[in-house]
This record gives structure tokens, sequence and C-alpha cells, in this order.
């Protein structure tokens, strides 16, 4: 198949690249950033650039490369983009990934429907965004947290499903490149547990979420998976162990009230309500099968000290 990866340059997108071209399948991917245009090609894609913002470069772009199928993998999540990460302000970090989740992904949608393309398979996320009421574990069928950031995920999972695409909500990322700047915070004792560290969140290897956007590439799939690994756990056992994977001391542990005074209520909410997710449909209707299980074999394996 030609297919068209948006946002090839990113932890997940270099991986994406690699596993499509090995089994076969003939690969464009875009960037904004000239200097990536040669990364691309070592992974074996044909780099171009696109602004995902700009509908005019999306189109070109889009009708230039002839896809079969087109995999949105944008986000504006690097220091580049987003600045530096910060428990104060989440929502402003976020900010210009939630653009490409709304402009970003209409502009895509258009595209692909204008040179009759008709299967699009999107990110989404499902790490700690359940909605917070009943079990901690949630399915695809129950409804993310209606808050600031996730109003850009539920415009892009809707709009995606209307299109008869996929909506792969992946877990946490972790693995190479895919989480750094967070084993940095925790090794500098700057995440701390919040309250009892009651929330749960879900993770998955960046290997792990590649393979499954290839199987939902190759088998057309439609609707929305939950990417994530065996085991949603709650702060209070995963943020230890990451901390004791990265040689780190073991994290503080800060009250709910003073964090809030700290960090923003965001992360507060995260820590202490945050829901995980279950990846049975994932599993049992794409044959996904999962390199890391559970974090807790990934961190040790994938998190150097």
């Amino acid at each position: 198949m030609r297919v068209f990866v948006a946002g090839g340059s990113g932890a997940l997108g270099r991986r994406l690249i690699v596993q499509l071209v090995d089994r076969g399948h003939q690969v464009t991917a875009t960037t904004t950033s000239p200097a990536k245009l040669d990364l691309l090609a070592q992974l074996g894609a044909e780099g171009v650039m696109m602004d995902g913002l700009d509908a005019l470069s999306v189109g070109e772009a889009v009708a230039a490369a002839r896809p079969d199928a087109v995999v949105n993998q944008m986000t504006g999540l690097s220091q580049a983009h987003a600045g530096k990460p910060s428990m104060r302000n989440a929502e402003r970090f976020f900010g210009p990934t939630n653009r490409l989740r709304t402009e970003g992904i209409d502009h895509l949608l258009a595209a692909a429907e204008a040179i009759g393309v008709s299967h699009v398979v999107t990110q989404s996320h499902a790490s700690f965004n359940g909605i917070r009421e009943g079990g901690w574990v949630k399915s695809e069928e129950d409804p993310l947290q209606v808050v600031e950031g996730t109003k850009a995920l539920i415009h892009l999972e809707d709009a995606v499903v209307r299109a008869g695409g996929a909506v792969l909500r992946y877990g946490a990322f972790y693995g190479q490149g895919a989480n750094d700047d967070q084993v940095a915070m925790v090794r500098k004792r700057m995440f701390p547990v919040v309250g009892g560290g009651t929330g749960y969140s879900s993770w998955v290897h960046v290997d792990d979420a590649a393979s499954a956007t290839v199987l939902a590439v190759e088998q057309r799939a439609r609707g929305v998976f939950n990417i994530v690994d065996d085991e949603p756990a709650p702060v209070s056992e995963w943020l230890p162990h990451l901390a004791r994977c990265a040689g780190a001391k073991p994290p503080r542990r800060l009250p709910a009230w003073l964090a809030r005074l700290l960090a923003d209520e965001m992360m507060v909410g995260i820590m202490t309500e945050g829901r995980g997710f279950s990846n049975a449909k994932a599993r049992r209707e794409l044959g996904w099968e999962l390199r890391y299980p559970s974090w807790r074999e990934g961190f040790r394996e994938e998190v150097a000290a």
C-alpha cells in the first residue's frame, strides 16, 4: 500500500515508518523541519514538508503522495512547538497539539476526501482521561472525561469515526525518545505523587503502539480502539517503579491541597482521579500482540538508570 504518515518524524512516527517499510509498504512521511527530511529518507520514507495547520499545504502534500491510506500522527509536543513541560500550566503545553487535533485533522480529512482516499487512521489518547465516575478501567464504550484538553480529542475522534476511519487511543508512551522529559523530571524529583496517587494511568511502549497502527492500516479498521498495555495502574504503583528503573530517589509526596498551589488542577486530577483503559477490543479485533504486556518489565528494560 501507499501510506501517507502525517507527522512522521516524532517518536511514534519514526517507528511506524520502519514497521510499514519492513512489511513492504511505500511510505510518504511529513515533517515541519527541513533538518529532518534526511532522517525520514534514512528510515525508508519519502519525506515532505507540510504545515498541518495550513489547508493548502496539507492538500498539496496528500494529493502529490496519492496514498491508499492516511495516518495522522501530528502533535506539537516538542519543546520547539510547546516549550518546556510544566506541571503548573499543562493546558498551555498541549495548546499546539490541540490545534492539530481540531484544525489539523479537519484539513487532513478534507484532503483525503478530495482525492478519494477512503481510509484514515488517527492518533488519539487514552492514558488517564477516562470519565471520572464508576470503575477505574474504561472500555471504548465509555466516554472521555470532558475537560478543556479533551474537547479537541472528542472533535478529532468524532470527525474520523464519521469518515469511516479508525481512532487509536494510545496510552502514555515510553521507550527511547518517547518520554525522556518525564524521566528527567523524575530524576530531579520534580514529579511527585499527589495525594494518595490513586488516579489510574495506562501505558504503551512506542513499538507496540506502532505495531497496532500497522494492523489498523492493513485491516482497514474502523471505530475506536484503546492501544494500551495489559495493566492499567495507579500512580502510587507506576511512578515509584519508574523512579527505581531510572536510578532516581523515590518521588516526593504532596498532599492534594499543596499540589494545587504548585501545579494546575489538571495534574492534580490526573494523579488522584484518573481512569485507565482496557485493551481487550484491540487484542480481539486487531489480533494485536504486545512486546511489553506491562509497564513493569517495559520500564526495567527501556528506562536506563
